[in-house]
C-alpha cells in the first residue's frame, strides 16, 4: 500500500501526491524561494482529517509540515518527504455580534475573517496583507493596525481548537488546558495543529488614513516626529513609517515612479475629522509628494497593499524589536533604507505600545512586551537571479540595526536561518514554552517551526 493510498483510506479530503494533477501548485507555498518536494499534501476538510494526518506522520516517523495561509517565509509548509496537513480548506467563519466574538477555522486569512467581521462593523487585530492566514499570524503574535488600539492578534485570543501530537483534540482557554492557552499565545506552531480560534472582536467602522510618500531629505525629519508623536499617540492611531519605491498608481506622479520614498502607512479608527488633524501634524513636518489618504473600510486598507506581495515572490526577511528608537537608529534607516532594492521589498516599522503594554508580560508568551517596536525588513522581489544581491541588502540592514535593538526579533518575520535565535526571538517566556513543548509534544513532532526543544521540568 502506498503512502497517498494509506492516507486516502483516513481522510475525507483530497490527497495529492508527487506526479499527480496539481501536485507542482500544492508543493508551493508563498515564498518560492523554497522548492520542497513533499511526500504527500493532504487538504484537510475537518479536524478529524487533521487528527488522521498527524497521527499518520507520528506513526511512520515523517516530517509532518501545517500549513495554514501558507505564508511562513521559511517555507515552514512544507518540507521535502513531509506529510503536509493543508488547511486551506477550513475556512469557516461565525460572528456573534452580540457577544462579539468571531470563530475562524485554522485556514482562513485575514480578509475572509475582515469581511466577516466588517458585516457587522466589527474587526480584531490582524495583519498588513489580507492573504496572510489567521493561524500563523496569532499563534505567533499578532502585530497589525489595530494592535495599539486593542492589542496583539493573540491578545483577542479567547479558545483555540488544537489537535495534540497523540492525535486528541483538545480546547485551550483561560479555563481549559490553560497551560497550553498560554504557549499558543505567541509560541507558535509547536503544539499542536489549531483547526479553530475564536477571537475577541471591536466595533471598527470606516477608518481614515492611506500611504502618504515623502521624499528621502524629508526621511529623518519625519522619523523623529513619528518618535515623539507615537510615544503617547491616540490609541486610535496604528500606522507605520515604512521604505517604499513608488508604485505605479493614480496617486504618484507619473515622473517619481519607480523613486525610493518614506511612506507613513496611517490608519485612525477614531472620528475621522480628528483623524485628519492628527496627520496634518506630519504635512507640518514636510509636505508629501503624493497620498492616497481619506476614509475606507478597515478591509480595503488591510488589503491596500497584497498586489505588490503575490504568491510567488523571492522572500528574504529579518527583524529586531526595538525599544528607543534613537537617533543612530535612525541614522541606519537613513543609510539602508533608501536602498531598498525593488519595488515589493520594504521596511516597515511597527508600534507595539499602546494596548500592546497593557498586558503583563508574563500573561501570554509573546516575551518582548517591553518593546515599542517590531521591525521588519522585508527582502521580496521576483527574479532569483537577484537572491544573492537582495538578501545581501536585508542582512546589511539587519547588521546596522542590531547594535540599536533588543535582542531578538517577531518570530512571524524570522527566516530560516534564524534558528540560532530562537531563544531571543520567543524572548523571556522560553524557558516555560520549553516545559510546555515537554508535556504536550515530548517527541518534537512539531518541529518545522522556529522550533522550542522539549525540556523536563
Amino acid at each position: 500500500m502506498t503512502l497517498s493510498t494509506s492516507l486516502r483510506d483516513r481522510v475525507a479530503g483530497p490527497v495529492i501526491a508527487p506526479g499527480e494533477t496539481g501536485y507542482e501548485d500544492a508543493r508551493r507555498v508563498y515564498n518560492f524561494m523554497i522548492d520542497r518536494h513533499p511526500a504527500a499534501i493532504v487538504r484537510c476538510t475537518s479536524a478529524r482529517d487533521v487528527q488522521a494526518v498527524v497521527a499518520h506522520a507520528r506513526d511512520s516517523g515523517r516530517d509532518l509540515a501545517v500549513r495554514g495561509g501558507g505564508h511562513s517565509v521559511p517555507g515552514f509548509g512544507t518540507a521535502d518527504d513531509a506529510i503536509v496537513a493543508d488547511l486551506s480548506p477550513m475556512t469557516r467563519i461565525q460572528v456573534d455580534p452580540q457577544r462579539r466574538t468571531a470563530q475562524a477555522g485554522g485556514g482562513a486569512t485575514w480578509g475572509m475573517m475582515n469581511e466577516a467581521t466588517a458585516a457587522y462593523g466589527l474587526a480584531t487585530t490582524g495583519g498588513i496583507i489580507s492573504t496572510t492566514g489567521v493561524g500563523g499570524l496569532t499563534l505567533g503574535g499578532g502585530i497589525g493596525y489595530l494592535a495599539r488600539a486593542h492589542g496583539l492578534s493573540c491578545d483577542n485570543l479567547l479558545s483555540a481548537e488544537v489537535v495534540l501530537a497523540d492525535g486528541q483534540p483538545v480546547t485551550a482557554s483561560e479555563t481549559e488546558h490553560p497551560d497550553l492557552f498560554w504557549a499558543l499565545r505567541g509560541g507558535g506552531g509547536n503544539f499542536g495543529v489549531v483547526t479553530q480560534f475564536e477571537f475577541r472582536v471591536h466595533p471598527v467602522g470606516e477608518i481614515y488614513g492611506g500611504p502618504m510618500l515623502f521624499e528621502l531629505a524629508d526621511a529623518g525629519s519625519i522619523l523623529r516626529h513619528f518618535r515623539e508623536f507615537i510615544a503617547d499617540a491616540p490609541r486610535q492611531y496604528g500606522g507605520f513609517p515604512a521604505w517604499q519605491i513608488a508604485p505605479p498608481l493614480p496617486f504618484v506622479p507619473q515622473d517619481r515612479v519607480g523613486e525610493p520614498f518614506l511612506a507613513l502607512v496611517s490608519c485612525w479608527t477614531g472620528d475621522h475629522d480628528e483623524g485628519a488633524r492628527v496627520l496634518r501634524g506630519f504635512r507640518d513636518i514636510a509636505q508629501p509628494v503624493a497620498e492616497h489618504v481619506g476614509p475606507m473600510p478597515y478591509p480595503a486598507l488591510n488589503s491596500a497593499f497584497d498586489a505588490l506581495v503575490p504568491r510567488g515572490l523571492q522572500h528574504y526577511w529579518k527583524a529586531v524589536f526595538v525599544g528607543e528608537l534613537t537617533d543612530e537608529a535612525i541614522a541606519a534607516h537613513l543609510e539602508h533604507g533608501p536602498r531598498v532594492p525593488v519595488v515589493n521589498s520594504t521596511m516597515h516599522l511597527y508600534p507595539i505600545n499602546g494596548a500592546c503594554h497593557d498586558v503583563p508580560a508574563d500573561a501570554t508568551a509573546f516575551g518582548h512586551r517591553d518593546a515599542d517596536y517590531a521591525c521588519v525588513i522585508a527582502g521580496m522581489w521576483p527574479d532569483p537571479a537577484d537572491n544573492e544581491a537582495n538578501t545581501q541588502w536585508v542582512r546589511d540592514y539587519y547588521a546596522a540595526l542590531a547594535p540599536h535593538s533588543q535582542a531578538g526579533g517577531y518570530t512571524n518575520f524570522a527566516s530560516a536561518d534564524d534558528q540560532q535565535r530562537v531563544r531571543d526571538n520567543f524572548g523571556t517566556g522560553y524557558p516555560r514554552l520549553a516545559e510546555i513543548k515537554q508535556r504536550y509534544d515530548p517527541g518534537n513532532l512539531f518541529h518545522l517551526n522556529q522550533n522550542i526543544t522539549p525540556t523536563a521540568r
